[in-house]
């Protein structure tokens, strides 16, 4: 079988060994005579995978024993509003920097529970094109936290340097760029990612947080959405996505086994830097909307000379099996997303791809 070129922004490609160990383990689990879909989330079949795939996070970003490490469902969505409902009491407010279209959802989410303000915005005509200098956020002091998106994948631009917040709890949507590189857990109160992106399929979102954070939370909110109950249970309150996190041990486990983090950083930034080269090597034809200090390595974004020209490109990709490279519905375009399982030979093929269609534009 020919495996398609995926540039799809999520949920996005699995390496290959990871599917192919699901493949070999689907219909009996290690001797049990069940698929890992079929055991109970409270059996010690599917809780030592449960553990290790626990572990393997902490483990590949040295998360600091001071953390819970928890899996949640809902997706991001649901973390736009559980965590204003958990860490936002009455008569505080929480800091959001707007860097794209989820940054602003989760500010609106936040909104519909309590009180939030904007502490930085880039948007243009409702377009992002780069991150905010640190002189440009307006923080509050007595902010209850201050929220970030790493990466946003509409607009195709990224935080290389982290804000100074002072001594407000630093919370990052990384839905996008989790794991992409490694990056030191403690300098956040907490992160959260769906797993769609980088690490696994859908279903499945990773939290880091503080314990302390999480014993200091809001306690009058339903059991169910208490970072605290999960915490307690290990991930394990209710049914787990087992499959899921199943797949999340799989990729975790292969991405130990090429050299961990460090090495995916490498793969990245030469997959980007590649994709980037191209483009700016002809600047008649390629453009990118992005300031070269935001670019994204995780999203790629760029326009043609016309949209008739973007419809082509992504039309006669198809046919070459490179799929899943139309912008965003919202901001047209081209978009290629190079997360963690993309191979270099791909954006490899996609260059050869741009180079031979601008001659025949």
């Amino acid at each position: 079988m020919a495996r398609a070129h995926n540039f799809n922004a999520g949920p996005a490609g699995l390496p290959l060994p990871a599917l192919e160990r699901a493949q070999r383990e689907l219909l009996d689990f290690e001797g049990t005579g069940m698929s890992i879909i079929e055991h109970s989330h409270r059996g010690k079949a599917y809780e030592a995978v449960h553990n290790e795939a626990i572990a393997l996070v902490r483990e590949l970003l040295s998360v600091p024993e001071s953390y819970h490490v928890l899996f949640l469902q809902g997706g991001a969505s649901q973390q736009f509003a559980m965590l204003p409902m958990n860490l936002l009491p009455a008569g505080k407010s929480a800091d959001y920097i707007l860097t794209g279209g989820w940054s602003e959802k989760a500010y609106e989410e936040a909104g519909r529970v309590g009180t939030v303000r904007v502490a930085a915005t880039t948007a243009v005509d409702k377009r992002y094109t780069r991150i905010p200098r640190q002189d440009e956020l307006t923080l509050d002091p007595a902010a209850a936290y201050v929220h970030m998106t790493s990466n946003n994948t509409l607009f195709g631009t990224q935080w290389h340097w982290l804000p100074d917040v002072g001594s407000a709890p630093l919370i990052a949507d990384m839905s996008s760029d989790f794991m992409w590189r490694r990056f030191d857990v403690s300098k956040f109160a907490l992160v959260y990612a769906g797993a769609q992106k980088n690490i696994g399929p859908s279903g499945v979102v990773v939290v880091l947080a503080k314990k302390e954070l999480i014993d200091g939370a809001r306690k009058d909110i339903p059991t169910i959405f208490r970072y605290a109950t999960h915490a307690a249970n290990n991930s394990l309150y209710n049914t787990a996505p087992t499959f899921s996190i199943y797949l999340i041990r799989n990729v975790l486990s292969y991405t130990k086994e090429i050299g961990g983090l460090d090495e995916i950083e490498r793969q990245n930034r030469k997959k980007g830097e590649l994709l980037y080269a191209a483009i700016d090597q002809n600047p008649d034809f390629f453009r990118a909307p992005v300031e070269r200090e935001s670019r994204s390595f995780m999203n790629v974004v760029f326009r043609l000379p016309s949209e008739e020209l973007e419809k082509r490109f992504v039309a006669e990709a198809a046919k070459e099996r490179m799929v899943g490279l139309a912008g965003h519905r919202s901001t047209g375009g081209i978009r290629a997303s190079l997360y963690n399982a993309v191979p270099f030979s791909s954006v490899k093929r996609l260059v050869d791809f741009m180079k031979d269609f601008a001659k025949r534009a």
